[in-house]
Order: C-alpha cells, then structure tokens, then sequence
C-alpha cells in the first residue's frame, strides 16, 4: 500500500480535537451534595445577562454555557447544584461564560433558545446551550440531552458537560 502523506495531513486536520477531560467529581451519588432550591432567579433579565456573557466570552476567549430551566424542575436544581461543586465549577468558569436562564413553565425567557434556532417547545429541562463567543451552537440536537439529571451519576454529568470544552 503506497502512503499517501496529503491525505493524511488531511484526514488529520479535519478531525475534531478531543474535548478536555473532565475533572474527578469526589463524589459518587447525587445524594451526597446539597441540591439549591431556587438556582434560576425568576427576576433576572435573562436578555441582559446573555448578552453581558457573550460579552465577556469575546473578550476572554471561552464559550458560553447556558443553563436553561426552572426551580420548580428537580433535575434542573441538581444539574445546578452539581455545577457548583468546587472541583466542576472551577473547571467550567476556566474554560465558558456560565449563565442560568428561567424558563419558568416553559413560558418565559424563550426567546433565549430562539437565537440559536430552538424556536418549537424545548424538549425538556434542564437544557445546556454551548455557543462559540460569536453566537455560533456548539451543540444542537443535544441541548436536552441530561434532561433526566437525577438518574445519572455525578460524573456522567461532568463528562457529558465536559465534551463541549474546547
């Protein structure tokens, strides 16, 4: 078989880079951490707050992280409250712009997943949006995908949160 060194170079540089390792949650059950009873702050201007994350993303070179979802929503305070784990949220602040948004009942704030083409009913909460600095979805199709938080494990959670880092 002859090689073929441009092919090569070319299969090579098309292929995406691995995303980060997450880091080792010291953890192994949600039960052993304390789940927020109101993360998303029902008066914030969530147009505002996006904005200003965005803003700062351009200005310091990371992705967005948007976390949609509601108080009301059990999955969503877990997602939230593992999120603030010192050892996960170190590492998402260091490489995104994080930024909670209130859906309420799925009838507020929707204009937020309507930027980045989400314009019919979420498909449920908690919902990750990813986005490059200039606005561009980094996950679509799996914005919904840890929907079901409270059955996965705390490290699933963090590596699946994990595969959008650049």
């Amino acid at each position: 078989m002859r090689f073929v060194p441009a092919l090569l170079a070319a299969l090579l540089l098309s292929s995406a880079a691995p995303a980060a390792t997450a880091p080792r949650i010291g953890i192994s059950s949600l039960s052993e951490f304390d789940v927020p009873d109101a993360p998303f702050a029902a008066d914030a201007n969530a147009e505002v707050d996006v904005d200003a994350a965005f803003a700062r993303a351009r200005r310091d070179g990371k992705r967005v992280m948007i976390d949609l979802g509601g108080n009301w929503c059990a999955d969503c305070r877990i997602l939230s409250g593992l999120m603030e784990r010192p050892e996960l949220h170190a590492f998402l602040a260091s490489r995104y712009e994080l930024v909670t948004v209130d859906v309420g009942r799925f009838n507020k704030n929707l204009d937020i997943p309507a930027r980045f083409g989400i314009t019919t009913r979420l498909e449920g909460v908690p919902a990750i949006i990813v986005a490059t600095p200039d606005g561009r979805i980094v996950n679509p199709g799996r914005v919904s995908a840890i929907e079901d938080a409270r059955h996965m494990s705390p490290q699933a959670l963090a590596d699946w949160l994990a595969q959008w880092t650049p």
